[in-house]
């Protein structure tokens, strides 16, 4: 499905949930305005056009949250966990994945500084563990292992279990290399 038709579909999905023509989302750190009227979602902080990748996620996310986000399960999953993944895994690693490592690998502790726009907070998995909100009730888990004499470095990032009752598995990828491009 191209970005338009999805967007197309996202817009007619919420149009029958929605009781209003404008909502306000954060999505990160950044608020944005949804305007059915005009089809049209601006941050407003800069206010500019969402991206369409970004679109889709908010109107997805927003459908969601207007038929009842679930509860947080606090169980951690990885995305190997998710139903339907393993075709998707190898264009997650390369995406989020692996410009982690590239990015922190060396360094974990650099993504501690790298977060604090997002009011990421700290955990204690890994060398490095961060958890940032991507959206109301969405929680992530940034893990980095530094390298040793045995291993490489490495990283994982990690959703709440309910995720998958919230986006699918493609909205999950374009949400973690949404998050990493923001560190």
């Amino acid at each position: 499905m191209t970005y338009e038709a999805a967007i197309t579909k996202g817009w007619e999905n919420l149009k029958k949930t929605a009781k209003e023509t404008t909502y306000n989302l954060r999505v990160l750190t950044d608020e944005y305005k949804i305007d059915l009227k005009n089809k049209r979602i601006l941050s407003f902080s800069s206010n500019v056009e969402a991206g369409e990748y970004l679109s889709i996620l908010i109107l997805h996310y927003l459908t969601q949250k207007l038929n009842g986000i679930p509860k947080l399960e606090d169980e951690w999953i990885s995305f190997n966990q998710l139903a339907g993944s393993l075709g998707y895994y190898p264009t997650f690693k390369k995406r989020v994945i692996n410009r982690i490592v590239r990015k922190f690998g060396e360094h974990p502790e650099a993504m501690l500084n790298a977060c604090k726009n997002l009011n990421a907070k700290r955990d204690q998995l890994a060398d490095v563990s961060i958890v940032v909100e991507a959206f109301d009730g969405v929680p992530v888990l940034i893990t980095v292992w530094r390298a040793d004499e045995e291993f490489k470095a490495s990283a994982n990032i990690h959703f709440d279990k309910n995720i998958s009752q919230i986006f699918c598995t493609e909205d999950i990828i374009v949400m973690s290399d949404f998050i990493i491009s923001k560190i």
